[in-house]
């Protein structure tokens, strides 16, 4: 991470209860109105859509992150997060 973004790497970040937290069997994407769609070219694997998801919806995988849809509402707090804007909010369609 680059200096002067205010922010730690998530390396340097405290552990706290919300890591141990699991969201499966409580899905919720069934609802939402709008869906994060991530753009893997933009994306400088940060971690901060990951740290801010409050329904754990990010999830990692060899080094690049993914959505996982059964668990995001649609909350648009990963895009808003995202330094890079490689994460952009669409209509869901039914």
């Amino acid at each position: 991470m680059k200096k002067g973004y205010g922010t730690k790497s998530l390396e340097e970040l405290p552990l706290t209860a919300i890591s141990f937290m699991t969201t499966e069997g409580n899905e919720t994407g069934e609802w939402r109105s709008q869906r994060p769609v991530l753009d893997s070219e933009k994306c400088n694997r940060c971690g901060l859509c990951w740290m801010y998801c409050p329904d754990q919806a990010i999830r990692t995988r060899e080094n690049s992150y993914w959505i996982s849809y059964e668990y995001c509402k649609g909350c648009g707090i990963c895009a808003t997060e995202c330094p890079k804007g490689a994460i952009l909010l669409v209509v869901e369609e039914r």
